[in-house]
């Protein structure tokens, strides 16, 4: 039963605090946002699934502090961690989100913006710096692509350290670098796509310094 509650503790400091700050968010933007905007932000309509893993934390606390099942609780072993863990996988995706949209510059952001924002948001991703008029960056965890070199014929895995989107250029940008060589590092133009990204190679010097420079701000 302790490492049930010692479980349920931990959690409730966690995932409470994701909690209290996406409600705290939504009672912030929510008066100034359009339901449109509203609807595309992805920390309000993937909210549900957290509220009720908060109601199973809360419901599981109760019951193994009812002392009627502490009578039981050297026969449950780890039951209760077993059955909400298992409620985290179910729904591995929307909790991982859920804990990026905590550090994003959309959670309490009240701009009817041009920028994709979550409706071009990746999983394990968020916009970590944005003007909010002309361009933002967003980092992303575990996202990483197989590219040729055109020049040498050489496939290569790339970590992906940074997307970027400039509105008033309707562009968008991605910062490369090669996970075994950190040395090789590109700055591409990023076309994605539904099925397929492409890439494009920027041939003017000072727009890639632009962006060069906006990347070594973070």
């Amino acid at each position: 039963m302790a490492s049930d509650l010692d479980f349920i503790k931990s959690e409730k400091d966690t995932w409470g605090k994701v909690y209290v700050d996406i409600c705290y968010a939504y009672d912030s933007v929510a008066p100034f946002l359009s339901e449109k905007t509203l609807k595309i932000r992805k920390y309000i309509n993937k909210s549900d699934v957290l509220k009720k893993y908060i109601d199973l934390l809360d419901s599981s606390e109760s019951e193994l502090s009812n002392k009627k099942n502490k009578l039981f609780s050297m026969f449950n072993g780890n039951k209760y961690e077993s059955l909400l863990t298992s409620y985290k996988n179910d729904n591995r995706e929307t909790f991982n989100q859920l804990h990026q949209c905590t550090k994003c510059q959309c959670l309490n952001c009240v701009k009817e913006c041009k920028f994709n924002s979550c409706s071009g948001c990746r999983e394990n991703s968020f916009i970590k710096q944005c003007d909010k008029e002309k361009l933002n960056i967003t980092v992303h965890n575990n996202f990483t692509l197989d590219l040729t070199n055109n020049n040498t014929g050489r496939a290569s895995r790339y970590r992906v350290l940074a997307t970027m989107q400039d509105c008033e250029k309707d562009k968008q940008y991605i910062i490369i670098e090669n996970v075994v060589d950190k040395e090789d590092k590109f700055i591409l133009y990023y076309y994605p796509g539904i099925s397929n990204d492409d890439y494009g190679e920027i041939t003017d010097p000072e727009e890639f310094d632009y962006i060069a420079e906006n990347y070594q701000s973070i």
